[in-house]
């Protein structure tokens, strides 16, 4: 299961990415609210990436944070909300609104996203009314952005495993790699480097 790509942007379009790592382009969908924070073809870029599996479809969705990949996951959940629907959703309110809207029980609002509906809409607010601390980041096992090196060792495990490496020789080298002190600070790129010479290293 894919959770998230590290790569160069390929090509760009209002809810679609094709995202570059190891030689293969990705496909992406994504909300309006990620495209907007997208940077140009040609830059880097990392993407939260919730892969759904159907009987005649392998698809990726992209988030720019973990926030909104956790709002899709919860949308997801509710009955006739597919994966279009939830981007749509995700496109008109960040995952803070919507979780203000279903805390405020506000049907017409949901309702006036393109698809949703009445009913729809009185079933996301029914069925995620208890889980809005969700959809805040409240959850205790949430992993935030601003969190420093975790999130830095976990983006740089990431790059490895999308290049081809094994998920537990990344981690390894990576961990090898990474300063021994917090006091010490290593970008990304530098991280993925000295990651990538230990794993050539020991081949």
């Amino acid at each position: 299961m894919i959770a998230s790509l590290c790569g160069k942007i390929q090509y760009r379009e209002p809810g679609r990415v094709v995202i570059e790592t190891g030689g293969v382009g990705y496909e992406v969908f994504v909300p309006l609210s990620t495209y907007h924070k997208l940077p140009q073809v040609g830059e880097f870029a990392r993407l939260e990436i919730r892969q759904v599996v159907r009987e005649d479809s392998v698809a990726l969705y992209g988030f720019s944070s973990l926030g909104e990949k956790r709002a899709f996951e919860l949308l997801m959940q509710v009955q006739q909300v597919g994966p279009k629907l939830a981007l749509a959703i995700l496109s008109a309110f960040s995952a803070e609104e919507l979780a203000s809207a279903i805390g405020r029980e506000d049907v017409g609002l949901l309702d006036a996203v393109p698809g949703v509906g009445a009913k729809v809409a009185e079933r996301i607010v029914r069925e995620l009314r208890d889980k809005t601390e969700i959809l805040l980041g409240a959850s205790p096992n949430a992993r935030s952005a601003s969190d420093g090196k975790p999130t830095l060792l976990e983006d740089a495990v990431s790059a490895l495993v999308n290049l081809g490496y094994k998920p537990q020789e990344a981690r390894r080298a990576v961990e090898k790699a990474a300063p021994r002190s917090s006091s010490d600070e290593i970008d990304l790129e530098t991280l993925i480097r000295k990651s990538l010479a230990l794993l050539l290293g020991e081949r």
